[in-house]
């Protein structure tokens, strides 16, 4: 991780305490990097480094309810309202009126917040593999857009976002499976993309029908891991995180989506985003499907000044093709928001 290159801190309130990782020149402008279910700070390994290279302060903090930031035991404390104040807060205690916004999985609706609710906190916003104007809007905003040819409504009606009702009707099984070998957990998780699923149904369309994750499985299975991935080393943090705290937390993220929709309604200016917007799609991410389905279409309404990059990919691209995402961020910094870049 180029650990060398990497310090870790803690910005602590009366009301939340973030822990996070930094890199860079202190005085560089910011790149706050915004993980997402089931990861950690660690996520952003890849990046930190190269962008601290480039002169920027790289930032990558530990969300509620993961790793060494606080936990807490309710569904209603991880409604996205509140994980934005979290990172307004860590904001306001680097010093910092503004940054540029990276964000992934559950780590994209919250900088898809920051940038309809707080505009004047955000130089540009960023993301991978989730597009604007659905999931940080509620589950229900994302249904229109199921494509029917992979997901018939017969069969599918929630198409590829099934996954998510069952943490609202069987919580508890959901969390106990991951809970019950988190190490295995990660392990099956933290897979490379596969081309061989084009216009196939992912795995997250079954999990009501099969009686939850890994077919209904009480415990992950032993797999081998995948390499082109996560290291055995980067493997047991992720593991040992989710050891301590639990799934509680970060399950909990996806309780929440009446309130979550109940916050978007208030954005600005209708949601519309008058900053520059970079959204890296990943071909093989068949749950977060945007090359070939409708799922980016809102985004391109709502977004003035829109950059789209197709990541050859599965879910986790930031570990997967690091290369290839640290190309496609800096480009994208250089020339859409060169006001932003290292003096």
């Amino acid at each position: 991780m180029a650990s060398e290159l990497i310090t870790e801190h803690t910005a602590a309130s009366s009301r939340h305490s973030t822990s996070y990782l930094a890199a860079g020149p202190a005085d560089g402008p910011l790149v706050v990097f915004v993980h997402g279910w089931p990861e950690l700070s660690l996520s952003w390994r890849h990046q930190l480094p190269c962008f601290a290279r480039l002169g920027f302060r790289a930032i990558a903090p530990d969300m509620r309810g993961y790793g060494r930031s606080s936990v807490y035991r309710t569904h209603e404390a991880y409604a996205q309202q509140h994980v934005v104040a979290d990172m307004l807060e860590l904001l306001d205690s680097l010093g910092a009126d503004k940054a540029v916004w990276v964000g992934h999985d559950w780590g994209s609706p919250t900088v898809w917040n920051i940038a309809s609710h707080h505009p004047e906190r955000c130089r540009a916003v960023a993301s991978l593999c989730v597009p604007y104007y659905t999931l940080e809007r509620g589950l229900d905003a994302t249904l229109p857009l199921v494509d029917r040819r992979v997901y018939p409504e017969s069969e599918y009606p929630i198409g590829q976002w099934d996954y998510m009702r069952f943490y609202e009707e069987n919580f508890a099984k959901a969390t106990g499976t991951f809970d019950a070998h988190p190490y295995n957990t990660v392990k099956a998780l933290f897979r490379k993309g596969d081309p061989a699923g084009h216009m196939k149904p992912s795995r997250t369309a079954t999990v009501r029908r099969d009686g939850g994750w890994f077919r209904g499985a009480p415990a992950a299975p032993d797999v081998p891991r995948d390499a082109d991935v996560v290291s055995e080393e980067d493997l047991r943090v992720y593991a040992d995180a989710l050891q301590r705290n639990g799934f509680f937390g970060p399950d909990s993220y996806y309780m929440n989506h009446a309130a979550n929709a109940a916050y978007a309604a208030s954005a600005r200016n209708g949601g519309r985003l008058d900053m520059p917007v970079l959204f890296l799609a990943a071909r093989y991410d068949y749950t977060c499907e945007s090359v070939a389905s409708r799922l980016a279409e809102p985004m391109r309404g709502q977004c003035r000044d829109l950059t789209e990059v197709i990541i050859d990919s599965g879910h986790w691209m930031a570990q997967e093709k690091p290369l290839q995402v640290n190309a496609a961020l800096t480009r994208w910094l250089a020339t859409s928001v060169p006001q932003a870049w290292p003096a």
